[in-house]
């Protein structure tokens, strides 16, 4: 999956980018006032720029900041703000670990995967952030709503769910925009 997505051009990285975000903006329960938690994109993920642009008012843009039990909190963000590169090496808010959001917070969450199936399991990158985060979000609907964002090529035919996911209630590629009914 990692090989496929990286094997994307910039032009197709960020044309999927901008059609992701025109069927985010399409869904009307998407545009409720509220936190939006994004990513910052890296390894070849679809960049959610054209995304943070296209907010509805009231929504307010964070960036996941990750917490030393593995976790992670949320942290409002608009460009020209400090970020500062966590042990990975991703950009985060450099902010008052105090001022963060939980989880629970965020009325939208843009997953970023490895992989994805169409009875919305995702694959994540294997540190089991995301899952330790929403686990609260385990069999049950949200808030937040958690929408997967992923390239149309990393969509597998089936993925074993393990006690720990959590999946998602939706799912944004380039090509399409699916509700997985929960």
């Amino acid at each position: 999956m990692r090989a496929r997505r990286a094997a994307l051009s910039p032009g197709e990285r960020l044309a999927a980018a901008d059609a992701v975000a025109r069927h985010l903006a399409a869904s009307p329960e998407l545009r409720e006032p509220g936190y939006v938690g994004g990513y910052w994109a890296v390894g070849g993920e679809v960049p959610l720029h054209a995304v943070q642009l296209r907010l509805a008012p009231g929504q307010v843009w964070c960036l996941p900041v990750v917490q030393d039990d593995g976790s992670l909190r949320f942290a409002p963000w608009r460009a020209g703000d400090p970020l500062a590169n966590n042990r990975f090496g991703i950009p985060e808010p450099a902010v008052d670990p105090a001022s963060t959001l939980a989880p629970a917070a965020l009325s939208l969450v843009l997953v970023p995967l490895l992989g994805w199936d169409r009875d919305g399991h995702r694959l994540g990158m294997g540190g089991g952030y995301y899952d330790r985060s929403f686990a609260f979000r385990r069999g049950r609907p949200g808030p937040p709503r958690l929408v997967g964002v992923a390239y149309a090529c990393q969509e597998l035919p089936g993925l074993a769910a393990e006690p720990w996911d959590v999946d998602l209630d939706a799912m944004a590629t380039e090509r399409e925009w699916l509700r997985f009914g929960r």
